[in-house]
């Protein structure tokens, strides 16, 4: 990337999405300054996707498709998602193939911290198996910009005429 002419910072990111993501290049292709905590877009260039970070707060870099990070706990135990399993006896939540352009709602969070909602697709069983609607997270920060954690917010259910059939939106 630097003999192509990159900025350091560029590269540094890079380099450190590669550590973070075991071997995955990922490079960013969008950013939005939102302080203390910035967003960013990032194309995973051998896979054909778009993901999102959530960038300069501590720590560094965090994921948004690192699902580990998700209050699944909290979702699992919701009435929402305890109905939707007895429709769909699979279902769960899959990272979404951001497109780059749409850029996550903020607002201000608890004692001045900074919140982000995130949405993801439901799928019944597998990446391309029936659409089951969304699931959204609040992704919480400190005022100084230290990651917190994430909460179940709630749900939104498939678009009409989806619920049985195999969908590739997000």
């Amino acid at each position: 990337m630097s003999k192509a002419g990159a900025p350091a910072d560029a590269v540094s990111f890079t380099r450190d999405v590669y550590k973070q993501s075991s071997g995955e290049v990922g490079i960013m292709a969008g950013f939005h300054k939102v302080g203390p905590v910035d967003i960013a877009w990032v194309n995973y260039p051998l896979r054909g996707t778009n993901g999102l970070m959530l960038i300069n707060g501590t720590p560094r870099i965090v994921n948004a498709e690192d699902l580990k990070l998700l209050d699944q706990k909290g979702m699992q135990q919701s009435f929402q998602f305890q109905d939707l399993q007895n429709q769909f006896p699979r279902v769960n939540v899959w990272p979404g193939d951001r497109d780059g352009q749409t850029w996550p709602n903020s607002q201000t969070g608890a004692k001045g911290g900074l919140q982000f909602i995130i949405g993801y697709p439901l799928r019944n069983g597998c990446q391309t198996c029936a659409h089951a609607g969304h699931v959204l997270f609040t992704w919480n920060f400190s005022s100084s910009g230290r990651f917190l954690g994430t909460s179940f917010l709630g749900m939104t259910p498939a678009p009409i005429g989806q619920s049985g059939e195999s969908s590739s939106q997000q």
